[in-house]
Parts: C-alpha cells; structure tokens; sequence
C-alpha cells in the first residue's frame, strides 16, 4: 500500500468543541495513523499518515467538523511519510 502523510490546520470555532475527539475518531476509522492537538492560536492541527484516498476523505470531514465547530478553513501541506506509527492520538502540551 502506497502511504501519504498530510498536515492540516483547522481554523475557526475548533477549540472546547469536542473537535480532536471527533477528528481522532474520523481518522481511526479510516485507518490513518497520526495525531492532533490544539495551538495556542485557537486552531487544531492534524498530522495524518495512511492510504491517499483516506487522507483526502480526512480533510473533507475536517472542513465539516463536529455539529459544535464552526470551521473557517483547512488547509493542508504534504509530508513525507514516516516509519511505523502507533495508532491516531489526541496530544496534549
């Protein structure tokens, strides 16, 4: 299988939403490896790695975000894939 590795930035209403919950669900049930985590900015970034198809399904689902969350806009960079990762996770600073 033929691995991609994007990383998103969610802006707009995305923090004490229950946002990273939901986008870490999303992601696991895609089958994507990675994490998320809040930036003292307000917005939620996302790093995700796993099938390109999955990745593109991911940053369409983060544009729609939670019932809570009113997204202003993604956007999304492609990184390099890395080696073997645990599971998709919520960090915490």
């Amino acid at each position: 299988m033929t691995k991609a590795r994007k990383n998103f930035l969610v802006e707009g209403k995305v923090q004490g939403v229950g946002y990273r919950r939901w986008a870490a669900s999303k992601a696991l049930s895609l089958g994507l490896s990675g994490w998320v985590r809040n930036l003292p900015s307000g917005a939620v970034e996302v790093q995700a790695q796993g099938d390109p198809e999955a990745l593109e399904e991911l940053e369409a689902l983060l544009g729609e975000g939670p019932a809570s969350a009113r997204v202003a806009r993604v956007t999304s960079v492609e990184k390099p894939p890395e080696g073997d990762e645990e599971p998709f996770r919520i960090r915490h600073f």
